[in-house]
């Protein structure tokens, strides 16, 4: 049984989806054991303390980060190995407490076994070289979401690789079955991260109501600030609008972010950042917890369709207190160029989608969000 298996069933009740592995985790059991746990995620022995003072904590999260893959072409790799990609957004995000980022591409130079795809017109395959991945590193992000439905596109191989990668720069990671979460410390402030999908393979199936309750109440009791991400819904321009209901997507079960993310801050989530859509898509505060439902696409240099709304995201700059309770947020607007590059985007594009469509699922909303990209809770719904 993989180490953070054991840690976990240790502190936490289980159920046979949590005690018994899968094949595939057996296959990888032995390499889990060895180096898969980032050092921070077995922190749990004691329980958090809250720290009572009026500190503003600002936490960074973007969407998909996939900087270029060499298959199935080396061409599909960013000119000086992606180097100048974030350059004019580091800044914004360096300057945070915490940064996040879903890294959606296994980390491996070459190798591996390509996923099976039953259709291979949609069928999306990445393989991210480590001199180009170095870049997401070097930009500044603090902690990673790896589980995606990109993660095993290279099977065994790619999956090692990435773990070694991430704990080689000391990156705190989570998303895979053997790896539900992580606990980091930045500043005297605890941090608790676990991510989810809609997927029952080597990710946390977000489903599983009952585990996905059992992993954020124990960061809960032993972290300040829970961070949460979930890979949900359909994909495309088509799906921009919150339904706050059940998404379905090339014949699967892409779940109901709306009720997910309520859920997940009632077990005792802080921060709630979705993806997966390849879009942005509105925002809430739920019981003074900000959620953003998909940061869409933010550094996707190949392999993934960036014109128009899906070129086009958000960088959240969520303002909280150490008991994480939202204070107030910033939406900065970002394009990428035809050249992949990551700026500012002076027109505002996706901050004027976003008002948009948190008005449409939140009519009632006393979330304020003006024309600078400042987000604040007014007293009375906005007319």
């Amino acid at each position: 049984m993989a180490l953070i298996t054991i840690a976990f069933a240790l502190i936490l009740p289980t159920n046979r989806s949590d005690h018994y592995p899968s094949k595939r985790q057996l296959t990888l059991s032995k390499y889990w054991k060895q180096s898969a746990v980032p050092k921070d995620s077995a922190k749990t022995a004691s329980p958090k303390k809250r720290t009572q003072t009026n500190d503003t904590i600002t936490i960074v999260g973007v969407g998909d980060l996939m900087l270029g893959t060499n298959y199935p072409h080396k061409y599909l790799i960013p000119p000086n190995n992606g180097k100048d990609l974030m350059a004019d957004v580091t800044p914004l995000i360096r300057q945070a407490d915490v940064a996040f980022g879903n890294l959606a591409s296994p980390v491996l130079n070459k190798g591996g076994k390509r996923k099976y795809c039953r259709d291979s017109t949609h069928c999306f395959a990445f393989r991210t070289p480590e001199a180009v991945a170095q870049n997401v590193i070097d930009s500044g992000f603090d902690v990673l979401n790896i589980g995606n439905n990109h993660i095993n596109d290279f099977g065994k191989a790619g999956i090692v690789n990435t773990l070694q990668f991430l704990r080689k720069n000391r990156i705190p990671h989570a998303g895979l079955d053997s790896i539900p979460y992580t606990i980091f410390e930045k500043k005297g402030i605890r941090y608790g991260f676990a991510a989810f999908t809609p997927y029952d393979t080597i990710t946390i199936n977000m489903h599983d109501r009952s585990r996905v309750s059992r992993i954020i109440q124990h960061l809960n009791q032993h972290t300040d600030i829970v961070i949460v991400s979930v890979r949900a819904g359909g994909e495309g321009s088509a799906y921009q609008q919150l339904t706050k209901q059940p998404e379905h997507f090339a014949g699967e079960d892409r779940g109901n972010i709306y009720a997910f993310a309520h859920f997940a801050i009632d077990q005792g989530a802080d921060i709630i950042f979705g993806h997966g859509p390849h879009v942005s898509r509105a925002i809430e505060v739920y019981k003074k917890r900000f959620i953003a439902y998909s940061l869409g696409n933010f550094c996707t240099y190949s392999g993934i369709y960036r014109k128009g709304v899906s070129g086009i995201a958000p960088i959240a700059r969520v303002m909280v207190n150490p008991q994480g309770e939202f204070l107030m947020a910033q939406l900065v607007s970002t394009r990428q160029l035809r050249n992949g590059k990551v700026v500012i985007d002076a027109k505002q594009q996706v901050l004027k989608i976003i008002k948009r469509l948190t008005k449409l699922a939140f009519p009632k909303s006393t979330l304020h969000i003006d024309d600078k990209g400042w987000v604040s809770l007014l007293t009375t719904p906005q007319k």
